[in-house]
């Protein structure tokens, strides 16, 4: 017989696969929206992409303001490094000024 621990580490693992497969058919739903040229398509599996992130990494022992640190940080370090995205277009910088307005 499983205790409650057991169980508690299997459905957690169980949420973690989910989440992986959530984001696999929202990447999906990302290409056909390209495909298909479809803004809001486009729009919509983008911003399911970034909210199933922020949850798997809430389950993986990640907190939303540790990651959005880590995300800032690799934009310094991609500008740093003269990414090209911020380089031809300033990407980058425009992001960081979003992500710091917040």
């Amino acid at each position: 017989m499983t205790n409650g621990k057991e169980m508690d580490v299997a459905r957690k693992a169980k949420i973690i696969e989910w989440l992986k497969t959530e984001m696999l058919e929202e990447m999906a739903q990302l290409f056909r929206g390209l495909w298909e040229g479809r803004q809001a398509k486009i729009v919509d599996g983008l911003a399911s992409l970034i909210v199933s992130s922020y949850l798997l990494a809430r389950r993986m022992g990640v907190g939303y303001r540790e990651l959005d640190e880590t995300v800032l940080e690799k934009l310094k370090t991609h500008k740093r490094d003269n990414h090209q995205l911020e380089e031809w277009y300033g990407d980058l910088s425009s992001l960081e000024r979003h992500l710091d307005g917040r």
